[in-house]
């Protein structure tokens, strides 16, 4: 019996430890009450105003209705089994954290610069925030904040809640048992469940969490709200991009008419019709190929972009977007695939917010054509890439003057016009369909190769090594260097003829030129050259078969070097306080010498073959800096 009790009071101990230690706080489970941005088990939720309210997440009510809302980047759901199953889980969220043991009792004014830890936080009174609240998580990115308030919750104009040190937004739960009134320019951060009471959320405010109540209307104006990302939320991707086969070469392209531009336009990619003429490109402005006449690559891409149409027209929609005729309005959209059932007018601002993921993808289908106001804009926030954004509208399609577009346009059966001053980064095409641009930028960015950085003159001794670097951006790259226009081919002393860095090792007497290039391919647009450069055969003074880095009295050598590394200094007084640095291409830092007499002689035999960076530093400051190479 002692033994037994012994050791519940030993397990009871640790158990004590831990939570004391670790500050840990049950997790509480929402349930389907996860998916819901703004949602009332009994009362209306009601959009108010004519400003614009941004919200990501279902929004719903199991007894009453949700009005006033236009399009959201979630589902509307009122009064059906998806609201019946959000009723219980949130009855059962709000069990959890009225039962969570208060460890902290702070007084009703919250805010004002106060910094809370981890833990359950107990209010027996009505509760206001004013200025700044800080949740500080010390690190622990599962801390979880639990603040239960015994009466009303409100918040002055401007109050925020600020989160630190990994503290996320889904792992803070604010229960309040009265009404929740947010002034103006509140941002608040978790979710609110209000008991048997109202939620009042003001213009300009913003929420990341949720505003729930079990009983109450739910009430907002124009605010950004938006379900936490983290603590087990799904990681929004988006449907498979479809395979483009021909179609990713063609900026602009109609599978059945003719293809026209007026003025001054620019295009990166080709441009062509399957059936019909292509007319009024100046192949100056167009980094691509124009097809002025149907050929074996219009037919081709024809037919491919029927399959890309199938496939964008069959896949099943996660989010219906119902007023069709409203669409932008500064409207978010999270990575999915959302339907338009009808023509669709776009004004002003759409903004697709990949949450980071940079290959997310997103689908817009619109049964019905498609119309924008002028300027209107679409904005790629957090990662998105306008290759992953798709547009497939059953009908025509206009972009209005200097509108800004993103994505791939694909029209089934309609005619295809971008007005005047239209910025696509992407594609425009039409199954079906007349096309006609009008001083317009597109740029299509598939495979479209670019240098960002020359390679440059090496000089090297014989029997040294020497290597050419070219640095390139874009998809599908592929690479050729030249002596001339002879393609280098690997073998011998030759290696990485068709990668960014070429090498020639040892260097011989045959291989000094001037005219080393390379030629970069991308998967569709015309190839790039780079500029000549040269292989210089090193100085040999002496009769001895190495050349010297020098600029401000120091000489370092031979350069490309081996088992050793010499540095001579000129004048004797710069040896005060002086040392050399070696650093690897990765930056970090593989030797450090001071430089003590006239002629020093470091050992480099654990320095690899490749690239380094060496640095001569004296009383603090850099006086030389060059490049090395290793030939160990």
């Amino acid at each position: 019996m002692k033994l037994k009790l012994l050791h519940i009071a030993i397990s009871f101990a640790l158990l004590s430890f831990t939570t004391k230690s670790f500050g840990q706080v049950p997790t509480p489970t929402l349930g389907t009450t996860a998916n819901f941005v703004l949602f009332s088990t009994i009362g209306a939720v009601t959009k108010m105003g004519t400003s614009t309210a941004h919200l990501t997440g279902n929004i719903g009510t199991n007894n009453g209705s949700s009005t006033g809302f236009g399009n959201v980047d979630g589902v509307m759901n009122d009064q059906n089994g998806v609201s019946a199953q959000a009723a219980a889980d949130l009855l059962n969220l709000y069990n959890q954290l009225n039962v969570a043991i208060p460890t902290f009792f702070p007084a009703p004014l919250l805010g004002n610069g106060q910094i809370l830890t981890t833990g359950v936080y107990s209010i027996n009174a009505s509760a206001t925030l004013n200025n700044d609240l800080i949740l500080n998580a010390q690190g622990n990115a599962n801390a979880v904040f639990i603040i239960q308030i015994q009466g009303a919750f409100s918040s002055n104009a401007s109050s925020k809640v600020k989160l630190i040190n990994g503290a996320k937004a889904c792992n803070v739960f604010w229960k309040v048992e009265g009404l929740v009134s947010l002034a103006s320019g509140s941002s608040l951060k978790g979710t609110i469940v209000a008991n048997n009471a109202a939620i009042d959320i003001s213009i300009g405010d913003t929420l990341e969490g949720r505003a729930l109540s079990t009983a109450g209307a739910i009430t907002v104006d124009g605010i950004l709200a938006y379900t936490p990302i983290g603590c087990g939320s799904i990681v929004l991707t988006g449907p498979n991009s479809p395979t483009l086969a021909s179609v990713a070469c063609y900026a602009l392209f109609s599978g059945n008419g003719s293809v026209t531009n007026t003025g001054s336009t620019t295009v990166t990619g080709d441009i062509g019709t399957n059936v019909g003429l292509t007319t009024g490109f100046s192949t100056v402005s167009v980094n691509g190929v124009v097809h002025p006449i149907p050929d074996g690559s219009t037919g081709a891409c024809a037919s491919d972009l029927l399959n890309v149409h199938a496939y964008l027209n069959t896949l099943s929609f996660d989010i219906e977007l119902l007023y069709p005729a409203q669409f932008g309005n500064n409207l978010t959209l999270t990575p999915h695939v959302y339907r338009l059932n009808g023509a669709t007018a776009f004004t002003d601002t759409l903004y697709l917010n990949a949450q980071f993921n940079t290959n997310a993808v997103f689908v817009i289908q619109i049964f019905g054509a498609l119309s924008t106001s002028t300027y209107a804009k679409v904005l790629l926030l957090n990662g998105a890439q306008a290759r992953n954004v798709y547009w497939m509208v059953n009908g025509s399609v206009i972009i209005d003057n200097y509108s800004e577009f993103k994505g791939t346009i694909i029209a089934n059966n309609g005619a295809v016009s971008l007005n005047t001053g239209v910025n696509l980064i992407g594609r425009a095409l039409t199954t079906d369909g007349a096309f006609s641009t009008s001083s317009v930028t597109v740029v299509n960015t598939s495979g479209s190769p670019n240098i960002s950085s020359q390679p440059t003159d090496q000089t090297a001794c014989i029997g040294d090594l020497a290597s050419f670097v070219v640095s390139t951006t874009g998809p599908g790259l592929t690479y050729q260097w030249r002596k001339g226009t002879t393609n280098l081919v690997n073998g011998g002393n030759i290696s990485g003829a068709t990668y960014a860095m070429l090498t020639i090792n040892p260097v011989l007497a045959t291989d000094i030129a001037s005219n080393y290039n390379v030629v970069v391919s991308g998967d569709c647009a015309a190839a790039l050259t780079s500029s000549n450069v040269a292989l210089i055969l090193c100085a040999t003074p002496n009769s001895v078969s190495y050349y010297t880095t020098t600029s401000n009295g120091f000489v370092v050598y031979p350069n490309p070097f081996s088992n050793t590394l010499n540095i001579s200094v000129k004048n004797t007084q710069q040896l005060n306080n002086t040392v050399i640095t070696i650093h690897n291409t990765l930056g970090t830092e593989v030797m450090n010498t001071q430089l003590l007499a006239d002629d020093t002689t470091i050992d480099t035999n654990h320095l690899a073959n490749g690239i380094y960076f060496y640095k001569v530093i004296s009383n603090g400051k850099l006086v030389q800096s060059g490049k090395l190479i290793s030939t160990n």
